[in-house]
């Protein structure tokens, strides 16, 4: 491929081609869904969902001094594969209804001892996540809850800081 061929495949942006799902066209959708749905229609105001990250900080830092793309793509990979793999839970089909809504919060973990016992923390507790880990190296690089209203996962990420 050509370097003018490669730069226009790389700008090219993403278009949906028809329109977005609306209720009922995604199998997944459920009473969660619909009670939401129905808060809003009566003037409640519907349960935000949000999708956390917890991301490595000391990859960031000497010695291993990753740029910050590298740490994008791991959130991005973390955050996609929990979405993939919860696709049909209600929080996550309500998540993906509204595009233009979707709420995420990246926080940061000092190293990987505390990634992991994060992990084994939600684990336990039964919390949806996916902990991306980087191949070959198999290293743990970032945590991605599926969505959830905060006040059902506040308790397990309040001591994390939002990453910088």
């Amino acid at each position: 491929m050509s370097q003018r061929a490669l730069r226009s495949h790389r700008t090219k942006t993403w278009q949906r081609s028809g329109p977005l799902p609306g209720p009922g066209m995604h199998r997944g959708v459920g009473p969660i869904f619909l009670l939401g749905r129905n808060m809003a229609a009566s003037g409640a105001e519907p349960q935000i969902l949000v999708q956390y990250l917890v991301l490595r900080k000391d990859l960031s830092q000497t010695p291993f001094s990753w740029p910050a793309g590298a740490l994008v793509a791991q959130a991005c990979h973390a955050a996609t594969a929990a979405l993939h793999i919860h696709r049909d839970h209600p929080h996550t089909v309500a998540y993906l209804r509204e595009l233009g809504r979707m709420r995420k919060v990246v926080l940061e973990a000092p190293d990987e001892t505390t990634l992991k016992l994060l992990a084994e923390t939600l684990q336990q507790k039964n919390i949806d996540h996916m902990l991306w880990l980087e191949q070959p190296e198999n290293i743990a690089t970032c945590i991605a809850l599926r969505p959830y209203p905060k006040e059902e996962v506040n308790q397990y990420l309040k001591k994390f800081r939002l990453f910088k």
